[in-house]
């Protein structure tokens, strides 16, 4: 029994160790203040992207909640507003799955804010289906619909410089591959509903984040407006968004762990925003605040450039 015990207790305690060195990870440093800086936050009524904007509203930022769901941006906002204690907080509707819904949020925007300091690309989704305009539903909404959105807003990111775009991705890019082959028949990125095909595809996503960041780091060059792609971490906050109540259940003791909480998970996407001296960094990939090493197919010039070609024609840009 005695060894029993003995097990269990190294066991805790090396479980206990791993998620306070590992999990949590490093935290943002930088003390910037947003006084009279505008940014907008996509997928911010929930997850990390409602974290990151408290802590930005707590900064003095005006932040823009890009958000779906009007419902839920409207209580986000109320939410946001009460736990950081400021009023520059705004809710706009922002379906990205729609590029009439993209180019609306825009044409709002650039009426109505005067400029644009930091462009967070946060919103994400990992299901099968389709976009609005018939584009699978991953490919639509992490990739597509941000593309667009980066793209018409770039001259007001210009003439707010210095700015920043921060792409939130995902380790998972490690495991996609990019098909144009099905982009340019299917326009999506796989077709399959099995989980293991749905898991690829949102990896195939998550590539095109890195690869679209790439991209447009090039394209931004002498603009000092900078872009940065990140993994933010495994998060305990999206495990159940799309599984049942059961098996949120099951899992629970796993996401205490091996998962960040949404304060944890925010830190890489933070620094990427407010890190002081990052600039000559630009196009590159984070994890854990700390800038990181790409495989080949991540940074490949051809596939990135390929990428933007086929987004701005399946976008209507050229």
């Amino acid at each position: 029994m005695s060894i029993i015990l003995l097990a269990v207790g190294v066991f805790i305690g090396a479980a206990f160790i791993y998620h306070h060195i590992v999990v949590k990870g490093k935290k943002c440093t930088s003390k910037a203040e947003l006084h009279g800086k505008t940014v907008i936050v996509t997928g911010s009524n929930t997850g990390i992207g409602r974290t990151t904007a408290i802590n930005l509203a707590r900064r003095g930022a005006r932040v823009i909640l890009a958000c779906r769901c009007k419902q839920r941006g409207e209580a986000a906002q109320e939410d946001i507003r009460r736990e950081s204690g400021s009023n520059q907080v705004v809710f706009m509707q922002l379906d990205l799955g729609s590029l009439e819904s993209v180019r609306s949020f825009a044409e709002t925007f650039l009426k109505s804010e005067p400029r644009l300091d930091l462009l967070i690309n946060n919103a994400g989704i990992c299901m099968q289906g389709r976009t609005k305009d018939g584009f699978g539903l991953m490919f639509g909404v992490n990739h597509l619909g941000h593309f667009l959105l980066t793209n018409l807003l770039l001259e007001r990111l210009k003439e707010s410089a210095p700015s920043r775009i921060v792409n939130v991705s995902s380790m998972a890019h490690n495991f996609g591959k990019i098909d144009f082959d099905s982009l340019n028949t299917h326009k999506c990125l796989g077709l399959g509903t099995s989980s293991v095909r749905v898991f690829q595809i949102y990896c195939d996503s998550k590539l095109c984040n890195v690869l679209f960041n790439h991209e447009l780091a090039k394209r931004l060059q002498g603009t000092r407006v900078t872009c940065y792609a990140l993994h933010p971490g495994a998060i305990s906050s999206e495990l159940g968004r799309n599984t049942s109540s059961l098996l949120h259940v099951l899992l629970k003791p796993v996401t205490v762990l091996f998962f960040k909480n949404t304060v944890q998970g925010c830190q890489t996407t933070l620094h990427c925003a407010l890190q002081e001296g990052i600039e000559p960094l630009s196009g590159r990939y984070f994890s854990n605040c700390t800038v990181r090493e790409l495989f080949a197919k991540a940074k490949d010039d051809a596939a990135a450039k390929k990428l933007w070609e086929i987004s701005e024609r399946l976008c209507g840009l050229v």
